[in-house]
C-alpha cells in the first residue's frame, strides 16, 4: 500500500506533466531544487514544450538565498511562468510569486501577502562578521531591485509600502493596487459536460 507521500509525488509527477507545479512549502534549498528541475526538464528535455508554465505558491518564506535561485531560472526560462498565489505567500514566497510572467500573476481573493525587509543571523569573530556586511547591502541591492522590476514602484515607495521597519500585511486587493500582483481572480474551473 503506498504511503501519502508516495501518493503526493505521484499527483505532482502528473500535475507537471501537464505544466503545473505546486509549491506549498518553506523555501529551502532542498525544497526549492524539485522546482528548478522541473522548470529545466520543461525548457531543455521535454520534447513537446508547454505554452506556458503554472507555479502555483503558498508558502510562508524561508531563505533568500534559495529563491533568488528560482528567481533566476524562471527568469532565464524560454517558456512563460504564470504564478498563482493562494492561502498564504510571504516572504521569500512572495519574492518567487513576483518572478511570475509579466502580466500572469494572479492571486486568489483570499491570499494574504506578508512583505518585510530580510532578517538574517550571523555568528563568528570580528572580522568574520564584519566580511558579512558586503553581502548584507548585496541582498539589500537584490531585494530592492527585484521589487521595483516586478511592481514598477520607485525605491521611497516600496520602502514606505512594502519594506518599512515593520511587517507589512495585505490583502489580494491591496496587493494589485501596488502592483505586487496583475489580477485577483478565483482559479479557473475545468468546463463540465451536461449529459444529454
Amino acid at each position: 500500500m503506498a504511503n501519502d507521500k508516495d501518493t503526493l509525488d505521484t499527483d505532482n509527477h502528473v500535475l507537471q506533466e501537464h505544466g503545473m507545479y505546486v509549491f506549498m512549502d518553506s523555501v529551502e534549498l532542498d525544497t526549492i531544487k524539485p522546482v528548478i528541475e522541473w522548470i529545466l526538464t520543461e525548457n531543455f528535455v521535454v520534447k513537446k514544450k508547454q505554452k506556458e508554465l503554472l507555479l502555483l505558491v503558498c508558502s510562508d518564506g524561508g531563505n533568500m538565498e534559495a529563491s533568488f535561485a528560482l528567481i533566476d531560472v524562471m527568469k532565464s526560462s524560454n517558456i512563460p511562468i504564470k504564478t498563482v498565489g493562494l492561502g498564504v505567500v510571504a516572504s521569500a514566497g512572495l519574492l518567487i510569486f513576483l518572478a511570475g510572467a509579466p502580466g500572469r500573476r494572479i492571486l486568489t481573493p483570499n491570499t494574504s501577502i506578508l512583505s518585510h525587509q530580510y532578517s538574517w543571523g550571523s555568528d563568528g569573530k570580528h572580522h568574520e562578521l564584519f566580511a558579512i556586511t558586503k553581502e548584507f547591502g548585496l541582498a539589500q541591492e537584490r531585494m530592492m531591485k527585484h521589487y521595483k522590476d516586478c511592481t514598477g514602484l520607485d525605491d521611497a515607495t516600496i520602502q514606505a509600502k512594502l519594506l518599512p521597519a515593520s511587517d507589512v500585511w495585505l490583502s489580494a486587493k491591496e496587493a494589485l493596487e501596488l502592483g505586487v500582483c496583475d489580477f485577483v481572480s478565483d482559479l479557473p474551473r475545468r468546463p463540465t459536460s451536461r449529459a444529454s
